[in-house]
């Protein structure tokens, strides 16, 4: 049996493994491969990428493999892999990284869905410095859409607007879905912090 060497360059890796690494704050190189976080994911096996993969693959300095797989959109920040690792390597910062780099890349993201999702809780959040459903749910359904009418597929825009429709209504119900705005105390601070987190990935 036998199997293909894989090519190591410096010149192609560095680049990608400096900028997730000052991107992320995660020490990558200290990686040495040991699958317990791989052990811990609860996505790894629907994603066909565990964490330790995804590090190998930035370590070895192959960029779109990297920005599309499955791991990066289905990661759900439970930070297992980072409980689980002895080096405290929190892949969740990684694909949150990744998430951002593709958007800047204008990459089509391999799941719309978590994309908007992503966006739409982003953007809610920076008005007012807490987490509104009502907004959230507004942005949200308008990327959706949009990304519907784009792909052509109308269906789709019936079916989530049913879909999202059952769902507030049970919100309602359990009084799950707050009609109020609440903002924190010193909104400025978060509007520095977004700002401050923009210009760092403007650089």
């Amino acid at each position: 049996m036998t199997t293909t060497a894989i090519k190591y360059e410096p010149d192609l890796s560095k680049p990608l493994l400096h900028e997730i690494m000052e991107r992320s704050g995660q020490n990558l190189p200290a990686c040495y491969q040991c699958r317990r976080c791989a052990a811990g994911c609860p996505v790894g096996v629907e994603a066909g990428v565990t964490p330790d993969r995804l590090i190998r693959m930035i370590l070895l300095g192959d960029r779109e493999e990297a920005m599309n797989n499955l791991l990066v959109w289905k990661c759900l920040s439970c930070f297992t892999c980072g409980a689980r690792c002895p080096n405290n390597i929190q892949t969740a910062r990684i694909t949150e990284t990744l998430k951002q780099m593709a958007k800047e890349a204008h990459t089509e993201p391999l799941l719309p869905k978590v994309a908007a999702f992503h966006n739409a809780f982003m953007k809610a959040t920076s008005h007012f410095g807490r987490f509104n459903e009502v907004e959230f749910m507004g942005i949200y359904e308008l990327e959706n859409t949009a990304s519907a009418v784009k792909r052509g597929n109308l269906k789709i825009i019936t079916d989530e607007i049913k879909a999202s429709s059952r769902l507030g209504l049970a919100m309602i119900r359990k009084r799950r879905l707050h009609f109020r705005l609440a903002r924190v105390r010193n909104l400025a601070e978060v509007k520095a912090l977004y700002k401050k987190s923009r210009q760092q990935t403007d650089r």
